[in-house]
């Protein structure tokens, strides 16, 4: 684990100084824009406004869209049933849809990064047309993690979406996994992610705290990358199964508490004591394993467990 950064303070700026002015954003001449504009109006669309970002001055296309020709990207999280009702209800009440959502084209395709459970909803209401920022930079599709404003992520959502995205962007780019350090947040996340696709029950909150520790950014290829994240995704399942069975016999002794894997995984994981800045991954993972393994359940009892208090309970 490299040392910490120190942390540089932002420099405060003047109020009203930063970006475009009102008149400055009318201005969105370019070719790619104006290509983007004709290919959206010869896919069915209507550009109903264009405009250059008044933050960073880019150019966006207000438009339109066929809702048909519209989907998620294919590596984020599945829609949640209750949330686009939810949604259903409130744009059927209000006789409203108020909240345009990204959309990138590539390949004379519409996804969006952060709309879906938006554009699950108009679809099942059965609506025609969806109201789209369209972006040129088709790239923005991977910033998913920080364009997700609709419905926070829980873990294993963020991991899955995560080791989703590297597997898209290996089949695209050769950069290492590093120079994406932006687009996946934490290293963590690529390895639980691994893990939640063997295992999808997989209390990844609980070994979240070790590989805060012990993982880091590859500087691999990001295809080369993968595997070694479905190598340390294993590893993280080997914890699991020796925690797990620790768990099984502290309920057998008559232990009762949903917090029961982070209470042994806290008690196995050495690193949250050490003040040394990095650990080996494999080194640190197979000394824990090994303690989780061992671990004396006859020493416990209900009152340490009830000590420990929170933390992210055995099934998240």
């Amino acid at each position: 684990m490299p040392p910490r950064k120190k942390a540089v303070r932002r420099r405060k700026a003047a109020p009203a100084s930063v970006g475009l002015s009102t008149a400055e954003t009318r201005e969105t001449g370019g070719a790619e824009i104006d290509r983007l504009a004709a290919q959206v109006e010869d896919d069915g669309g209507a550009v109903v406004g264009r405009y250059s970002d008044p933050f960073g001055g880019t150019p966006l296309l207000l438009a339109a869209l066929p809702v048909d020709r519209v989907e998620p990207t294919p590596y984020q999280r599945d829609a949640s049933d209750a949330h686009v009702k939810r949604l259903m209800g409130v744009i059927e009440t209000i006789g409203r849809f108020l909240d345009p959502i990204v959309v990138v084209r590539e390949d004379g395709e519409y996804f969006t990064p952060n709309g879906n459970h938006r554009l699950q909803a108009l679809k099942r209401l059965g609506v025609k047309t969806v109201m789209a920022l369209v972006v040129p930079d088709a790239a923005v599709a991977f910033k998913i993690l920080a364009l997700n404003t609709e419905k926070a992520h829980n873990l294993r959502e963020k991991s899955l979406e995560t080791i989703r995205m590297a597997r898209a962007l290996a089949k695209r780019s050769d950069a290492s996994e590093a120079s994406f350090a932006f687009e996946f947040e934490q290293p963590a996340f690529l390895t639980l992610g691994s893990g939640y696709e063997e295992r999808p029950r997989l209390s990844g909150g609980a070994y979240q705290s070790i590989l805060r520790r012990v993982d880091v950014f590859l500087d691999e290829p990001i295809a080369k990358a993968i595997k070694e994240r479905d190598r340390r995704g294993r590893k993280i399942l080997k914890l699991d199964d020796a925690v797990s069975a620790a768990v099984e016999k502290l309920k057998a002794k008559g232990l009762t508490s949903p917090y029961l894997k982070p209470f042994v995984v806290s008690r196995v994981n050495y690193t949250r004591f050490s003040k040394a800045a990095s650990f080996d991954f494999d080194e640190a993972l197979d000394k824990i394993i090994a303690s989780a393994a061992k671990f004396n359940v006859d020493r416990v009892k209900q009152e340490d467990v009830a000590k420990s208090g929170g933390g992210a309970p055995d099934e998240e």
